[in-house]
């Protein structure tokens, strides 16, 4: 049942998901998260050429919620560091490696979808991420990093020829390192 709730000074009607759209949010969620996959293997593959790995980088950032921070990780340190996602883009196009390999593998949600006092979801997915670097067409690094996905699920509107039309929209938020192996 809808109730008011308040936020940035306005009230607006606060609408839950019945399962069908939670079905079909989930399905979203786990659709941006693939294709997020999909940009950092290209985002990271030397081939590619930098004109197109900047046009994957502009398709990747509108997966993110403003502010969005993804952590990285490697063997040799116990820190974690957080780079703003466009930043986590740049670094990752950089890399000096020959060549790049990233795959993300048992991605799954770990919390379900729970409504926040301001009428959004916020959700939790975990995904496993397999890095490697080669030099001269040898193996020098390669971890495997368990990852949590921050998912938040709003209620949006757009107009489409006149008609206004509201949507459950999905973005990606905090990518976090939960931990790093070999």
């Amino acid at each position: 049942m809808p109730g008011i709730a308040q936020g940035a000074g306005e009230y607006f009607e606060e609408e839950t998901m019945d399962p069908d759209q939670k079905i079909k949010v989930d399905s979203m969620a786990m659709e941006k998260i693939r294709d997020l996959s999909k940009y950092i293997g290209i985002i990271g593959n030397k081939s590619t050429p930098f004109s197109e790995a900047n046009r994957v980088v502009a398709r990747a950032l509108e997966l993110f919620a403003d502010g969005s921070v993804i952590g990285v990780s490697t063997l040799d340190k116990k820190e974690v560091k957080q780079y703003e996602i466009k930043t986590y883009f740049e670094r990752l196009m950089a890399l000096s490696y020959d060549k790049v390999k990233i795959e993300w593998f048992d991605i799954q949600y770990i919390s379900d979808l729970e409504q926040t006092p301001d009428g959004k979801y916020v959700g939790v997915v975990t995904i496993y991420q397999k890095f490697e670097g080669s030099q001269n067409d040898a193996l020098v690094y390669k971890d495997v990093t368990k990852k949590d996905i921050t998912i938040y699920v709003e209620r949006k509107m757009m107009q489409v020829e006149g008609m206004d039309i509201d949507f459950w929209d999905v973005l990606l938020g905090d990518i976090v390192v939960s931990e790093t192996m070999l």
